[in-house]
């Protein structure tokens, strides 16, 4: 462990918290993470660093690393992928349009019209502003000219998503 930490630093560190089967679940302070060090729910990892804080109070000196994993064999919460609404599509698209980037006046758009046999599902509902959702109309992106930003996909479980990102920052 290389630095210790006053008591007002404390609750600005975070530790990344994996689950049994290594795989990166989320960032919490490091008061919760002594915690469940503390009750035996996790065990500090060591990926051939040696980081992490000391933590001392009047009687006892803790080690705490930067990564954690749970020993807990513990009930997750089901996920499930959110229905395609306006306000999960919104927030899937960023609130930008997906054929200009506008943020102005936006709306649903289907990218296969529903008259031409496009389903209300998530690979075929986009964020539209109201000028590109009228100029293309019912037709395809292809015939309308118009091309899309982004590929629309069903959002990613959480845990999915942050090991994604999680990886991707510390390389």
């Amino acid at each position: 462990m290389t630095s210790a930490i006053s008591a007002t630093d404390v609750l600005s560190k975070s530790v990344v918290v994996f689950s049994q089967n290594y795989l990166p679940m989320s960032r919490i302070n490091i008061r919760r993470a002594i915690a469940l060090i503390l009750t035996g729910k996790a065990e500090p990892l060591n990926f051939g660093s040696d980081t992490g804080w000391q933590v001392s109070s009047p009687s006892v000196i803790l080690e705490v690393p930067e990564h954690i994993r749970l020993t807990m064999n513990g009930n997750e919460r089901l996920w499930r992928i959110p229905p395609v609404n306006r306000r999960e599509v919104l927030r899937r698209d960023h609130h930008a349009c997906q054929y200009c980037g506008s943020t102005k006046r936006l709306t649903l758009d289907h990218v296969i019209p529903r008259s031409k046999g496009g389903q209300h599902t998530w690979d075929n509902v986009v964020t539209a502003c109201e000028n590109c959702n009228s100029r293309k109309g019912d037709r395809n992106p292809l015939q309308a000219g118009m091309v899309l930003r982004t590929q629309p996909k069903a959002p990613m479980h959480p845990t999915v998503a942050f090991a994604e990102k999680f990886w991707k920052n510390n390389q």
